[in-house]
């Protein structure tokens, strides 16, 4: 390696480690972690289903697997849950904890479905720092599972747009 293109690389992985920490102890946080509780501490946290990886993998899909237990994303407009408007309940496809209601789901175009409002008590948030931005995280309040992510885009009343990975979910008809 030349000089020159050390000195560029060292100067890039500084740049960009100062830049990470500087956006770190920014104090400006989302709107919408002001109207939920956030819980960064989720390694540690203790939920009423506890299960070992292994158990996890016998009783979820490899998706299911993938998402719910090691924060993954489906691939946009891949569910059919996000075409499906009928009445009905959303629960977790872990612990089939119901979460959202068909009351509360609209078209967000994203690809993905989405809501407006949980059930009360069905979900925990926690703080996303990955792939450079800073999100809030969607779990399940039973389980854990990972659901997707909130945002302050959605549509009246509460503003808020809850987009959820169709894989975490199960939908139950009334």
């Amino acid at each position: 390696m030349k000089k020159r293109d050390l000195l560029l690389t060292g100067s890039a992985i500084i740049g960009g480690s100062l830049l990470y920490q500087f956006w770190q102890k920014s104090t400006d946080s989302p709107p919408i972690a002001s109207a939920i509780a956030v819980d960064s501490n989720k390694a540690t946290k203790k939920y009423k289903i506890m299960k070992t990886e292994d158990e996890w993998k016998q009783t979820l899909t490899p998706e299911q697997f993938r998402v719910l237990r090691k924060h993954g994303t489906e691939r946009p407009a891949s569910s059919p849950l996000d075409k499906q408007y009928s009445k009905g309940a959303y629960n977790c496809a872990g612990c089939d904890l119901p979460l959202f209601t068909s009351d509360t789901k609209f078209n967000s175009h994203t690809g993905w479905p989405s809501f407006f409002a949980p059930i009360e008590g069905a979900i925990a948030t926690t703080t996303d720092t990955s792939l450079f931005m800073k999100r809030i995280e969607v779990h399940c309040s039973r389980c854990g599972g990972h659901l997707g992510h909130v945002f302050d885009d959605g549509p009246k009343p509460t503003g808020q747009r809850y987009c959820m990975n169709g894989v975490s979910l199960k939908f139950i008809p009334a």
